[in-house]
């Protein structure tokens, strides 16, 4: 399907929405403080079946087993080399989520760091996973489970899906939990998920009319303070109303996106476009060689020659001006660049011509 149809069928379903609608609070912006927290840590897989890292090329992967081996109470011989085949070093991943207490399981995934063909298998051996702060707030530990499976024999190799990453369902157990001061001097703040001053002043009167005037109070266009109950379980009750609070969120802002890697071009429902002309045109220019074989007559005692006969062809579409009238929506906007038969990226130079020239009456953010 060619863009232009893509970006119609959006149009037409954004036509159908209203500029302005009620949304949840909860969907408009977060409580401060209330988020998860990245934890990782450093591990070793046990238990491969001849897929594990190859020791020549990992050396850290046999440190990580002799210092685990010396912990145990396993002196080696000086000098001794390891030949392991069923061993692969890891980083072990996960998000600890917000209010998480000791002895809470939670889900981690493992990923392999040296060059092991698979974690299918193998087992996640005792590791500690470490914070920001470098403090240990889990202890991860248990089977890997790897969503794929691969094959190899005489030189010939099947592979389905990624083998050097496996996940292990409540595979850590949090030791630590994070401290919280929410409801600190009985009060919260609120941050809007994107700046704007217009929904701000929107979720302060809808939270003053529901909860009572001076309750909510807008400190920029992100952060807002609200006061909260005193008590713990007045506080939780208070924060479930809170979010659940319908708000009339504000117009948003027109806004148009591009790749400039990809071409691809996206705009919302509040662009518009100022009365202007556009031309469009494209000229194309074909290089070519053509192979010619010289060969001489029978008698003639000459040689066969080959030849490169050159060409060039330049092919020039002819531009068409299309006028637009001003106030023209997304929809019109899209018909217009289908008509004149723009691609995405002749859309990529004529939406930043039409911004340089004032029509076009929107922000315009190139990724």
């Amino acid at each position: 399907m060619k863009f232009a149809s893509i970006a119609l069928i959006c149009a037409a379903l954004l036509g159908a929405a209203p500029l302005a609608q009620a949304e949840r609070l909860k969907d408009l912006a977060n409580v401060a403080g209330v988020r998860e927290n990245q934890l990782s840590g450093y591990g070793i897989v046990v238990g491969l079946d001849g897929t594990g890292d190859q020791t020549s090329q990992t050396p850290f992967t046999v440190q990580s087993i002799q210092a685990m081996l010396q912990q145990k109470g396993v002196n080696l011989p000086p000098g001794t080399q390891l030949q392991l085949k069923n061993v692969a070093a890891v980083m072990v991943t996960t998000s600890l989520p917000a209010f998480a207490q000791p002895g809470q399981n939670i889900d981690i995934t493992v990923s392999s760091i040296g060059n092991a063909k698979s974690l299918r298998g193998g087992t996640l051996l005792m590791t500690p996973l470490h914070g920001a702060d470098g403090q240990v707030y889990a202890m991860a530990q248990g089977n890997v489970l790897v969503g794929g499976v691969g094959a190899q024999a005489g030189g010939a190799q099947v592979q389905v899906n990624h083998l050097s990453v496996g996940k292990i369902s409540n595979g850590a157990t949090v030791e630590r939990a994070v401290a919280s001061n929410l409801g600190a001097d009985n009060q919260i703040r609120l941050e809007l998920k994107q700046t704007d001053f217009s929904t701000a002043a929107k979720v302060v009167e809808a939270i003053n009319d529901q909860f009572g005037a001076g309750i909510a109070t807008a400190l920029d266009g992100r952060v807002i303070r609200v006061r909260t109950p005193s008590s713990s379980d007045q506080r939780v009750a208070f924060l479930g109303q809170l979010e659940s609070i319908d708000v009339g969120r504000a117009k948003d802002a027109a806004k148009v996106i591009m790749n400039a890697r990809t071409g691809s071009v996206v705009m919302n429902q509040a662009v518009m476009l100022e009365n202007c002309a556009i031309s469009h045109g494209n000229l194309t220019v074909t290089v070519g060689a053509d192979t010619e074989v010289s060969q001489p007559n029978p008698a003639s005692r000459g040689q066969t020659v080959v030849t490169q006969k050159n060409s060039v062809d330049i092919k020039k579409d002819p531009g068409r001006v299309l006028n637009v009238k001003g106030g023209a929506s997304l929809a019109e906007v899209v018909k217009a660049m289908n008509s004149i038969g723009t691609t995405p990226q002749d859309l990529l130079a004529i939406l930043q011509a039409l911004k340089a020239a004032g029509s076009l009456r929107a922000e315009l953010e190139i990724i």
